[in-house]
């Protein structure tokens, strides 16, 4: 397993202390006593850089305690650490190494320290009390032994359990970022073709009245100049909205001749009895002065109310008033829309606003205006746009 060099500086730095702890409780004079503590300290550096090391140095240890008859020291309690670290940080094979280990680990440990090392010290002879209560110790440290053992093992599983959760759980986000992040460049692509659509409507028409007023003026004028005059004038009108809307395009024009004709501003009140009829309690008030708009601009207006008030009829209350608001002024006008969210709506960022929200701004920017939308405390969902002024055309 690869760690950073501050987690093994931090492990080897932990092990030169735990080993400096250790040794006053050793007996010093035993060179096995030394090299156990030697192993056991070299475990506990690598636990984490290499869990089947620091097993197999555990092990080298325990085993030179055992052959050698020492008694059990407190470096032995090093063995938790290196088996919590084979659940929490080896492989597949290290881990249910460990398990094992565990499990082995308390036999040794109970036949060494209940059978072996009574034997031994008492030369091979013990009487029928001491056989008993042999039993009962042996029985009562493979069960200390074995608990310890397994405790400490699968406090390592859990927190590797943990740690693997949130690390699932990360890269889940991540991918849902992603998966959002092409989502929504989608939708912006779409609505960008679906404008493109909308100002090619807008655009041939403008270059239709264009020509055909050229060709008109063109023939008049050498007989009916007042005529041609009158012809210029319209042009500059017309190619002057046009103008306007062409700034709007920031992709490619696709070109389709089957398109429907575009609502402009003349529209909302069919759009404003739509959404009566569909239940909607709508105030519409409209301050200032109408300023003659581009018909690409006028369609930003449309689009945007009608989004608007469709997000206020699917998320929002539809019991409480809904108030949609023009506020004309000398630069442009300012679209406002307040309506109650329902206590289960969705947030603005939420999947349900995804193919709405991006839209609307998408078509406030081309016009180079802007879009602010806002889910209040107050329970309260606002939209607010605005689209800058631009000479209109003449109809």
């Amino acid at each position: 397993m690869r760690i950073s060099r501050a987690k093994l500086t931090t492990d080897i730095v932990l092990a030169v202390v735990f080993g400096f702890v250790c040794m006053p409780f050793a007996v010093l004079g035993e060179w096995a006593d030394i090299v156990a503590l030697l192993a056991f300290s070299a475990a506990l550096a690598v636990r984490r850089a290499s869990p089947a090391w620091s097993l197999g140095l555990a092990w080298g240890g325990a085993l030179m305690q055992m052959l050698w008859l020492r008694d059990l020291q407190l470096y032995d309690v090093a063995v938790l650490g290196v088996l919590y670290s084979t659940a929490a940080h080896g492989g597949r094979l290290v881990k249910w190494l460990g398990l094992v280990s565990a499990g082995v680990g308390a036999v040794f440990a109970t036949g060494y320290l209940a059978v072996a090392k009574p034997l031994i010290d008492n030369a091979g002879f013990i009487g029928p009390q001491d056989t008993v209560s042999m039993v009962v110790l042996t029985l009562v440290l493979f069960v200390a032994s074995i608990a310890v053992l397994v405790l400490s093992w699968t406090a390592g599983l859990l927190v590797r359990s943990v740690r693997d959760t949130r690390e699932v759980r990360r890269r889940e986000e991540a991918a849902n970022r992603e998966r959002e992040l092409v989502e929504y460049r989608y939708v912006v692509e779409q609505e960008r073709n679906r404008i493109a659509r909308d100002m090619h409507d807008v655009v041939a028409h403008s270059l239709a009245v264009v020509i055909a007023q050229a060709d008109g003026a063109r023939f008049a004028a050498p007989t009916r100049p007042e005529a041609a005059v009158d012809a210029l004038g319209t042009i500059a009108g017309v190619a002057r909205g046009a103008l306007g809307d062409v700034r709007l395009l920031l992709a490619e024009l696709r070109h389709d001749e089957a398109g429907a004709p575009q609502p402009v501003l003349d529209d909302l009140d069919g759009l404003l009895a739509q959404v009566r009829a569909a239940g909607l309690d709508l105030r519409f008030s409209e301050t200032g002065q109408r300023l003659p708009l581009g018909t690409g601009h006028q369609i930003a207006v449309y689009r945007i109310a009608q989004e608007g008030l469709t997000n206020a009829l699917r998320h929002g209350d539809v019991s409480a008033p809904v108030h949609l608001g023009l506020a004309w002024d000398a630069d442009g006008v300012t679209v406002s829309l307040v309506n109650a969210r329902r206590a289960d709506a969705a947030a603005p960022e939420s999947h349900a606003f995804r193919h709405g929200i991006p839209g609307m701004r998408e078509r406030a920017q081309l016009t180079g205006g802007t879009l602010l939308v806002e889910a209040g405390a107050d329970a309260m969902f606002r939209v607010t746009a605005r689209i800058p002024a631009q000479a209109g055309r003449p109809a």
